[in-house]
């Protein structure tokens, strides 16, 4: 049996206590507690995090091992370059940051998880994320082509670590532009590590990899109680700590 929080009460058990690899539910830690700011805040600084369906109680987990994106081995593939350097040369294509998370967080929610079927972005996830915004902890990093969202991500920011939550493309390569467009804000930042909770494919092919939950919950004592970045515009000049020739003639 999993622990079972009380809402009046925001410590979470070990993580060392979290489901292994052969049960149904690897990672699974802990259930009930609520969304609040402050226990969204102990969860994510901890390295736990929510993700649970319709129907279910508030579902904890902290994964062994984890899915983790180091900037500096961020994968531009030939082609992503390509479509990006078509990108910042043509009208109407920009990236925006926290212009319209409730969209970005509405769509993330119709783009299901790779290998699942629904969503677990629920309404109440969507409030949830979208008052911690309020306090400058969510961002969104948006894609937009010719005035319309074309796809886009969005996560947490505390200290010098990123939380990735979920992105979404309704264009060829939309997200992963807006992933291209996060890693330059975290080299600017001095942020080193992008959460990306468990493993696909998908992030593998962008150079994600596992890491033991060790490794990553010491990493996270290291940064998430230092200074929050507190300009998370983007610049066209921040293509340039990706990779010079973008945007170059």
């Amino acid at each position: 049996m999993i622990p079972w929080l009380d809402e009046r009460d925001l410590d979470f058990p070990p993580t060392s206590l979290a489901l292994g690899p052969d049960s149904d539910a690897p990672g699974l830690l802990a259930a009930g507690g609520d969304l609040s700011p402050q226990r969204l805040r102990r969860a994510y600084e901890r390295g736990i995090f929510p993700w649970y369906a319709d129907g279910q109680p508030i579902l904890w987990w902290s994964p062994e091992p984890r899915m983790v994106l180091a900037v500096d081995e961020f994968k531009l593939s030939r082609s992503l370059r390509k479509a990006l350097q078509a990108f910042v040369r043509t009208p109407g294509c920009e990236i925006r940051i926290d212009s319209a998370l409730p969209a970005v967080l509405a769509a993330c929610a119709d783009s299901p998880r790779e290998g699942q079927n629904g969503t677990w972005i629920l309404p109440e996830m969507q409030q949830a994320y979208a008052r911690l915004a309020g306090e400058g902890v969510v961002h969104s990093v948006e894609t937009w082509v010719d005035g319309e969202l074309a796809g886009g991500l969005y996560g947490l920011n505390l200290g010098r670590m990123f939380f990735g939550e979920s992105m979404f493309m309704r264009r060829t390569d939309a997200s992963k532009i807006a992933l291209a467009a996060l890693i330059c804000l975290c080299r600017r930042h001095g942020i080193r590590w992008i959460d990306c909770q468990q493993n696909t494919s998908h992030l593998a092919s962008l150079g994600a990899r596992e890491r033991p939950r060790a490794d990553f919950e010491q990493h996270l004592a290291l940064t998430v109680h230092e200074p929050a970045p507190s300009d998370w515009r983007f610049r066209a000049a921040d293509w340039a700590l990706l990779d010079a020739r973008i945007g170059s003639d």
